[in-house]
């Protein structure tokens, strides 16, 4: 089997695919109000991803996530999730979803194949969250982690983007909630993509050095060497065998140990999440139907694109003006 290997010799082991920008909720820190998303015919179809997918794993590829905008919005998600959790090779098979379509696709992706999910909850508070999220309701996200839990997901970890003055007083509430759950979170500093309307993020950072003091407050933290290939720092507590996560883009930057790209929905291959190296993926779909060399020849050119590191900053410049759910969340 063949290794994808960038110009930094970082060897890369998992892929981030985007179904769709399309969502069910309008997070404040990931989009405007008023979106306007790609038409349909420019959005990879679900054979499309597949085969990117199936890519992937060729060119030694062990953990894939689906994400959006929001995964579970997409059409058919479910055939998707049967055909690239049939793949040999593939060692972790997730989804990271806002969870208010839990309910109604839990049992197959976990009869699909997938294996993990992660689960968007950014406050506790009924009211909170629905400004948070503009369109969400509380209620049906709690409903969509019992859900996950019924099926039998291995491992469920929440994902809170925590902003200053407007969700930082709730990180030992969501601590506490995830310990009675028994279930992982880890905690995300806002990302600087896209031009939103609703808050000037220099006002709202957060550090993750700052969420660990506010735990460790009230629970002793121990590092742990646990990895789940992604981005996030763990820690575990004396008591619980709840996981806490800290991604830390700003603060800790990971980039030396980037293992990661993404594919939009549109079919561009994104090589840092920072920066705007990319190649069309969709072309050489498009015009080679079906044959996979021709791809995957294309994903092991743009290795040489993936750039060292990316260079956010703190002080509200906007360094990438797609937003998080163009991106692959």
């Amino acid at each position: 089997m063949s290794e994808l290997i960038d110009s930094f010799q970082r060897r890369i082991s998992y892929v981030r695919i985007s179904v769709t920008d399309r969502c069910d909720f309008r997070c404040v820190y990931c989009m405007s109000e008023d979106m306007t998303f790609l038409p349909r015919n420019q959005v990879l179809t679900i054979e499309e991803l597949t085969q990117v997918a199936r890519a992937f794993v060729a060119l030694g590829v062990e953990k894939i996530r689906l994400t959006g905008g929001e995964p579970l919005v997409r059409r058919n998600i479910d055939q998707l999730v049967r055909d690239i959790g049939s793949l040999e090779g593939l060692k972790d098979f997730a989804m990271t979803t806002n969870g208010a379509q839990l309910n109604r696709y839990a049992e197959s992706l976990y009869q699909g194949g997938m294996s993990r999910l992660n689960i968007s909850l950014d406050s506790l508070d009924t009211e909170r969250f629905k400004r948070l999220t503009r369109t969400g309701d509380l209620n049906r996200v709690l409903d969509g982690i019992q859900a996950a839990k019924k099926a039998g997901f291995e491992r469920i970890k929440l994902n809170a983007v925590i902003l200053k003055g407007r969700n930082d007083d709730e990180v030992v509430d969501l601590v506490d909630f995830a310990r009675s759950e028994e279930i992982d979170i880890s905690f995300i500093e806002e990302m600087p993509l896209g031009n939103i309307s609703d808050h000037g993020r220099e006002e709202t950072y957060c550090s993750s050095d700052e969420v660990q003091a506010m735990i460790e407050a009230r629970y002793p933290l121990f590092a742990s060497t646990e990895s789940s290939l992604g981005p996030a720092r763990y820690f575990r507590m004396a008591d619980s065998h709840t996981r806490i996560g800290f991604i830390s883009p700003h603060s800790h930057n990971f980039c030396d140990s980037c293992n990661r790209v993404r594919v939009t929905a549109e079919g561009r291959l994104l090589l840092c999440l920072g920066n705007e190296h990319s190649v069309d993926l969709r072309e050489v779909l498009r015009q080679y139907p079906g044959e996979m060399e021709p791809l995957k020849q294309r994903i092991r050119d743009a290795m040489s694109l993936k750039p060292h590191r990316h260079y956010f900053t703190t002080d509200g410049d906007v360094q990438i003006v797609r937003f998080m759910n163009m991106t692959g969340g």
